[in-house]
């Protein structure tokens, strides 16, 4: 008998995610600027409330993450029965098209969106529209004319993904207003915290019943390796994913490691500070070199080069000198690297690389 097992429509049609690379063979004492991490890692108390997590591994985690969503709540005043949180915001994202996509259905994401808007989608058994962007950034109006009866969900990242551009408050909530009854508008939130005086679209959430966001402790407060996310939304939606939500997908470790991350705001701050003064030297370096980029708001910049076999070019050089970054083809800008901002000597380093490729070095 002929073995005719199957998976759910959509799940081969999605190619398997690549992260940012982090070693390169032969090479040693790697540079790796390729996965927008927090090169200062997590403060010392969060690293404190993780060593203290240790003590008590044998024991299951909350459930409800009730401490954790006090202390979000506490600090970026929100209502915490209307927070939920997950294995990373991606999680929160999947959840979302678990919920709320499906067979028959649409969602919406911009050509240089990030690829777990489309994976999910997929995942989901629903079909992702891809919608054009006006010079690498949001387009409202390409988004709303691509809405159809079939949408139920619009992914937009602000700041975006690996563009490293923004829309305005007013933009986005033109997007909200104008989307159908049947429609929810998803703000991805995961570089939020690298806007000064950005709530990341908090408000927007609180005056609406059709938009959630999300975030991330993986960017800001340097827990990628934990995967620790959160959203943000309507108390019916939040409602509708903590069913679907496994009842321990968070660690104990996690949790607390969180709780302590969000509440050292002095530790934040000083990061926020740092990135965007980094981030302003290493995008003047560039242009300096005759490799321009888009204002970035997040904390890597989008490097722009003549065309897809120069971006190869300097992608290999870079490698050959142990400093690696992001190809970016697979989000539709094949001419371009994205460049995570390290610390300063990281910084200068690429910077000097990137000089020494384009005077012809390599």
């Amino acid at each position: 008998m002929s073995v005719q097992i199957e998976p759910q429509p959509g799940i081969m049609e999605i190619a398997l995610y690549q992260g940012g690379q982090s070693h390169v063979d032969g090479v040693t004492n790697v540079v790796k600027l390729s996965s927008n991490e927090n090169p200062f890692g997590p403060s010392e108390a969060t690293l404190e409330a993780y060593r203290r997590a240790a003590y008590e591994l044998h024991r299951y985690p909350s459930s409800d993450h009730a401490a954790l969503r006090e202390a979000i709540a506490e600090v970026h005043g929100l209502d915490p029965a209307r927070i939920i949180c997950g294995a990373g915001s991606d999680e929160v994202i999947a959840f979302l098209c678990q919920c709320y996509a499906g067979p028959g259905t649409e969602v919406i994401h911009t050509e240089h969106g990030f690829a777990m808007y489309r994976i999910s989608a997929l995942a989901a058994g629903a079909t992702p529209v891809e919608v054009k962007e006006r010079e690498r950034v949001t387009d409202v109006d390409a988004i709303l004319a691509a809405v159809t009866d079939a949408t139920r969900l619009v992914f937009i990242a602000n700041p975006n993904n690996p563009t490293g551009t923004m829309i305005g408050e007013a933009e986005v909530a033109r997007l909200a207003d104008a989307l159908p009854p049947h429609v929810l508008l998803v703000l991805d939130g995961a570089y939020a915290e690298y806007v000064e005086g950005f709530d990341g679209g908090a408000a927007l959430v609180d005056a609406r019943e059709n938009v959630v966001m999300t975030r991330t402790f993986s960017k800001l407060y340097g827990l990628g390796g934990l995967r620790i996310g959160w959203g943000y939304g309507p108390a019916a939606v939040i409602d509708v994913l903590n069913r679907v939500r496994g009842p321990f997908n968070l660690s104990s470790a996690a949790l607390a490691a969180a709780e302590a991350a969000v509440r050292d705001r002095a530790y934040a701050e000083r990061c926020r500070e740092e990135n965007a003064r980094l981030r302003q030297w290493l995008a003047e370096a560039l242009a300096g070199h005759g490799v321009p980029c888009d204002t970035s708001m997040a904390n890597f910049i989008l490097a722009r080069f003549a065309d897809a076999d120069e971006a190869e070019a300097c992608d290999a050089y870079l490698k050959s000198q142990g400093l690696i970054v992001r190809k970016v083809g697979g989000y539709n800008l094949p001419h371009c690297l994205r460049i995570t901002v390290g610390d300063e000597s990281s910084c200068r380093q690429v910077a000097h690389a990137i000089g020494r490729f384009k005077a012809g070095a390599a």
